[in-house]
């Protein structure tokens, strides 16, 4: 990519939000190096590791990447035999605990069942170092000052130092104690000149201490003295600073060594790390500007839903869809300078450059974008003061420079093509300049202001116009993209708005020849279709949302209700076997109380006589057909094509094909609902003698729905019986085979009164109140004809 496309599209900009999100220098160098990339598969993959990021954030929150420092150059150094400082090998320690705490942090999630796939892969690189970890934090602490805990040594001779230390302090203080000292001394504290204990003497009292002088004051009135009885304990404390600084290279050098056995090691979990932190970087990024992962494609296909500049505020950017490559390959924005068209081409730009660099854009999901092997720009009044070039001519460089290029695998993007120059003449070039770059099959997006360019559109198969839209009422642009509709001259409107007399309008209108009067009407004609359109569209989008939550709520139901009857099946079975069972029980105490009988009384009943009574207990014992809810059968090769009966059988329903969905699904058809069940599920009855597909209910919206309940609760009498009849009336409009009317209990008035009424309905077939689970009586459950 062109570094100057970069900068007129402003992608630098888009750089700059992005560097406020790194977690790290490693991240910051990634974000200032990143280009767009022209390999498919590339730009693939990054947009995975950006999603996948972004599904981490939703989840967790945040990602542990605290401790994380460039220590690169920290390791080279000690791979050529140099000694690390006690903050450099803080850095390390930091680096290392970041990358044991990342990947703790990706194994965990996997784990918890959270379906990962690049970032396990950067963390089975990770290589945790925690011993070498431990014992740089053992030796520094976080200010980079070395530990007692260090060494033995180290700790022996700071407690000497401290030993000593404090025999000086003991000194000096008594000298400053003395009954002398007031007037001998300019204040009575102890101070340090090079490293050791001195006082502040006067001048002339400067023999009254003897020792070493170390300094004097800016005036000369006052002499830092070192007394000479504690020359000698300041020696010692000095041979002690220096056995200390000894022993620290030392614990230093050492620390150092480890780090360079452990170079490579290290340098890999900073690459891994610096991979994480760009990933992360660029979800916060994505969460910032609101942006959703782009379908990426090679075939020069884009699809922009709702797309908004990320540079632009909030509050002024206007959401635009932008479509390209599909039924045509190049837009001709027309229309006059009302601000929106250069927008609208640099967000097509800005967003080929972010997703070709792995970020997701800020439009609706479902859109795509194509990766390009160039982008090319000619956008903004540029004058090349140093070739002494015109805005004319400085665009002719850069077009020039562009049909040099151009291959069918380009994008590009012409602002006023063709300004500065003479209309006419302008013009022609533009549509030949248009020409040339359209039959080489690139894509392309310009805006101009002639309106000879509006034909161009029509003229020329693989191309479309489109415009800004201009509201009237305000007299400003809404900044509106209108694809498929030509710009139009919005002068007349804008001058009699403001207060222009008609006859000047209607003299100026005919000065303009019936060609240009007829396209300006065609125009504003498009427009007003076009609006109507858009608000179709979008009605019709809801009603299929409300269409197919409706199903959704249906197919529950029927789920509910086959396991709310299966359960009941299954009740009734057990309690009838229970009474039969204890019928039995009975029956066979009673024969044997009867041979007992004949046995001890000598009863006239025959043994065959009993038998027969038990042959017919036996009989009389119900056969129960057990719930349908385990009979699944497995049916191998069977042939099914639309139109066929089948049954599911999860459901225990019968249906009928419509078609086939996918490889392993039918779109069946089951009473008023269509939905989508696998192959296996379904069991071939056999082919209709007649299918008659006639809707059983049409759901046309809101207004429409028809719910399986209605609640009479708090409605007067009179009005509760005629919401009962329509409602009635639309159930079986809708095809319900069932429903509920809800009327509470109170004083039972209301309910008789609908019972009363349903016992007449034409199309009741039968009534019941509700189950415990249902409402009692405070319901009744209507059967539909």
């Amino acid at each position: 990519m062109q570094q100057k496309v970069m900068r007129v599209l402003e992608f630098e900009k888009v750089k700059e939000q992005l560097l406020k999100h790194a977690s790290s220098s490693l991240g910051k160098e990634k974000v200032e190096k990143l280009v767009p990339s022209t390999d498919y598969q590339e730009v693939k993959r990054q947009h995975e590791q950006t999603d996948e990021a972004a599904n981490v954030l939703r989840l967790k929150g945040h990602a542990p990447l605290g401790g994380l420092v460039d220590v690169r150059a920290n390791i080279k150094r000690a791979q050529i035999g140099g000694m690390l400082s006690s903050f450099e090998l803080i850095e390390v320690a930091g680096t290392l605990y970041a990358a044991r705490n990342m990947k703790k942090f990706i194994v965990d999630m996997i784990e918890s069942g959270i379906e990962l796939v690049h970032l396990p892969l950067l963390a089975e690189r990770i290589v945790v170092l925690q011993e070498l970890e431990r014992k740089i934090n053992q030796c520094i602490d976080d200010n980079g000052n070395m530990l007692d805990s260090a060494s033995d040594t180290l700790k022996n001779i700071r407690q000497q130092l401290r030993t000593t230390e404090a025999r000086v302090r003991d000194k000096l203080e008594s000298m400053i104690r003395s009954s002398s000292a007031g007037k001998m001394l300019s204040d009575a504290l102890i101070t340090i000149r090079n490293d050791r204990f001195v006082l502040p003497v006067k001048q002339e009292y400067r023999s009254a201490y003897g020792g070493i002088i170390h300094d004097q004051s800016s005036s000369g009135a006052t002499l830092f003295i070192e007394p000479q009885v504690i020359v000698d304990l300041n020696n010692t404390l000095q041979q002690a600073k220096m056995k200390e600084k000894v022993e620290i290279d030392r614990i230093l050098r050492a620390l150092t060594e480890e780090v360079a056995l452990h170079a490579e090691e290290i340098l890999e979990n900073v690459v891994c790390l610096a991979e994480m932190d760009f990933m992360f970087t660029k979800a916060k990024y994505a969460k910032q500007i609101k942006g959703t992962k782009p379908a990426i494609n090679n075939q020069g296909i884009v699809k922009i839903f709702k797309g908004r500049h990320p540079l632009l505020p909030d509050e002024v950017v206007v959401a635009n869809d932008i479509e390209l490559g599909m039924d045509f390959s190049t837009i001709v924005i027309t229309g006059p300078n009302t601000g929106g068209k250069t927008v609208a081409l640099k967000t097509l730009g800005l967003f080929t450059l972010m997703a070709q660099s792995g970020l997701q854009i800020p439009a609706l999901d479902g859109s795509e974008m194509a990766v390009f092997n160039s982008v090319y720009a000619d956008i903004g009044d540029e004058q090349s003061i140093e070739q002494s070039l015109s805005t004319f001519s400085s665009h002719m460089v850069n077009i020039v420079d562009i049909l040099e290029r151009v291959d069918d695998n380009s994008l590009v993007l012409f602002d006023e093509l063709g300004a500065g120059t003479d209309p006419q003449e302008g013009a022609a070039l533009a549509i030949s300049i248009l020409d040339e770059v359209h039959q080489r099959g690139a894509r392309v997006v310009a805006t101009t202001h002639y309106p000879e360019l509006k034909a161009y559109g029509y003229n020329r198969p693989g191309v479309i116009n489109a415009s800004v839209e201009f509201d009237i009422n305000t007299l400003s642009p809404t900044y509106k993209l209108l694809i498929g509709i030509p710009g139009r001259s919005n002068a007349f409107e804008i001058s009699k708005r403001l207060g222009l007399r008609e006859e000047v309008i209607q003299r100026a209108k005919s000065e303009m020849s019936s060609e240009s009067n007829e396209v300006d009407t065609m125009i504003a004609s498009l427009e007003t279709t076009q609006k109507r359109v858009e608000s179709e569209r979008s009605k019709a989008e809801t009603i299929r949302k409300e269409a197919e939550q409706l199903h959704l709520e249906l197919q529950q139901q029927i789920l509910e209700f086959n396991e709310q009857r299966d359960k009941l099946y299954e009740k009734a079975e057990k309690l009838a076997e229970e009474k039969v069972d204890q019928a039995k029980e009975e029956a066979e105490e009673v024969i044997r109380e009867l041979r007992k009988l004949r046995k001890e009384q000598h009863a006239n009943v025959k043994e065959h006589e009993l038998i027969d009574a038990r042959k017919r207990l036996e009989e009389a014992v119900p056969a129960f057909e057990k719930s349908k809810k385990a009979e699944k059968k497995t049916v191998n090769h069977q042939v099914l094509s639309p139109g066929d009966e089948v049954k599911v059988i999860s459901f225990d329903q019968k249906g009928h094909l419509i078609e086939k969905a996918n490889e392993k699904e039918w779109q069946v058809q089951i009473g008023i609902m269509k939905m989508k069940v696998k192959e296996k599920d379904l069991l071939y009855l056999g082919k209709p003698k007649q299918v008659e597909t006639k809707p059983l209910a049409t759901i046309k919206g809101r207004d429409y729905h028809v719910s399986l309940e209605l609640d009479l609760r708090g409605e007067r009498f009179e009005a509760a019986l005629l919401k009962v009849e329509k409602y009635l009336d639309d159930a079986v409009l809708a095809g319900y085979p069932r429903v509920s009317i809800i009327h509470g209990k109170g004083t039972g008035a209301l309910r008789q009164g609908v019972k009363e009424f349903l016992k007449n309905h034409r199309s009741v077939k039968n009534t019941r109140f509700g189950e415990a689970g249902e409402g009692g009586n405070g319901v009744t459950v209507v059967e539909l004809k």
